[in-house]
C-alpha cells in the first residue's frame, strides 16, 4: 500500500465543506493516496441504509483499501470507533450497527477500537469526527501503520435488529432499503428467494409494492415500454421495483422502508 486507495461514504452531502475537510487531512498526511468517493447522499443518520451502501460497494475495491464509513448520529457520545479488517480491506466506521450490516455475509478477521490519540487529528471536535479522527486514521493506515498500534481487539460488534424478509411457501415479504438517484426502489429481497418461488413451474414472479400495485419480474428495463414499471434483479443481487427510463419511487409515491411482496402469479402482474 504504497500509494494506498481510500473510500468515503458519509451522509454529509456534497453542498458544506465537510467532506473536502475529511479529504484535506488524508491528503497532508498521504499525499499519494487515491480517494474515491461512495456517496455522501445517505439519508441524514441512517445507519442501515448506509450498511446496505458499504455492503454493495466495498468488495469491488482492491485488496488493501481502506474504506471510511461516517454516518454517525452518536458523534461525541460514549459510541466506539471500529476498524474491522475483512475480506482483505479494512471498513472504519462508527460502532452504530453499520459494519454490522456491511459484514452481515462477512466475519472481519479483526476488530480494533480505535483509541490512539497520537493519530488523531488535534484537537478533537466533539462534533466532527469524520475530519479529527476517521480521516487522519485512515490516511495513517495507507501508510502501513498496522491495526493493533490504533488500539485494543474489540471483542463484537453492535448489530441493529433488522427485521429480513419472510417467507413462505408462496411468496417472500420485504422491504424496500434504498432508493437511488434513478427511482429505483431497492429491496432486502435476494435473488435466489425470487427464484425459488418459481421453480416448479407454477407461473410468473411478480412483485407488489406498498397496497396494490403488482408488476412483473423482468430480465431488464427494456422489456417494457418508456414509462411502464417493472422488477428486476439489480446489480447487487437485490429485487428491484423500476421504471424504464422513469422514476419508480416518482410514479408510487413509496420510498424507504416501503412494504414488498414477491410472488408467484399464474395470469402475470397487472
Amino acid at each position: 500500500m504504497s500509494r494506498g486507495c481510500i473510500t468515503l461514504l458519509t451522509d454529509f452531502g456534497t453542498a458544506d465543506p465537510y467532506v473536502a475537510a475529511m479529504k484535506g487531512v488524508m491528503l497532508s498526511i498521504n499525499p499519494d493516496v487515491q480517494l474515491v468517493d461512495v456517496s455522501h447522499e445517505v439519508a441524514a443518520h441512517d445507519v442501515a441504509e448506509a450498511g446496505y451502501v458499504l455492503a454493495s460497494a466495498f468488495r469491488h475495491f482492491p485488496a488493501g483499501t481502506v474504506h471510511v464509513a461516517v454516518v454517525d448520529p452518536g458523534v461525541g457520545g460514549e459510541r466506539r470507533i471500529l476498524a474491522a479488517e475483512a475480506e482483505g480491506h479494512v471498513l472504519l466506521a462508527p460502532d452504530n450497527g453499520l459494519l454490522g450490516i456491511a459484514l452481515s455475509e462477512t466475519a472481519p478477521s479483526r476488530l480494533i477500537s480505535i483509541e490512539n490519540a497520537k493519530y488523531f487529528r488535534q484537537p478533537v471536535s466533539a462534533t466532527f469526527h469524520g475530519r479529527d479522527v476517521f480521516a487522519p486514521v485512515a490516511a495513517h493506515i495507507t501508510l502501513g501503520v498496522p491495526l493493533e498500534e490504533l488500539g485494543p481487539a474489540a471483542g463484537d460488534m453492535h448489530r441493529l435488529e433488522v427485521v429480513g424478509p419472510k417467507a413462505t411457501r408462496h411468496a417472500i415479504e420485504g422491504t424496500v432499503i434504498h432508493v437511488d438517484r434513478f427511482g429505483n426502489l431497492v429491496t432486502n429481497i435476494a435473488r435466489a428467494d425470487a427464484e425459488a418461488l418459481a421453480l416448479d413451474g407454477e407461473g410468473a414472479v411478480q412483485v407488489q409494492i406498498g397496497s396494490s400495485q403488482r408488476v412483473a419480474l423482468r430480465r431488464t428495463y427494456g422489456d417494457v415500454g418508456f414509462g411502464e414499471l417493472l422488477a428486476v434483479v439489480g446489480s447487487s443481487g437485490f429485487i428491484e421495483v423500476s421504471a424504464n427510463c422513469a422514476s419508480a419511487a416518482a410514479l408510487l409515491g413509496v420510498g424507504r422502508r416501503a412494504p414488498v411482496r414477491v410472488s408467484r402469479s399464474e395470469k402475470g402482474a397487472t
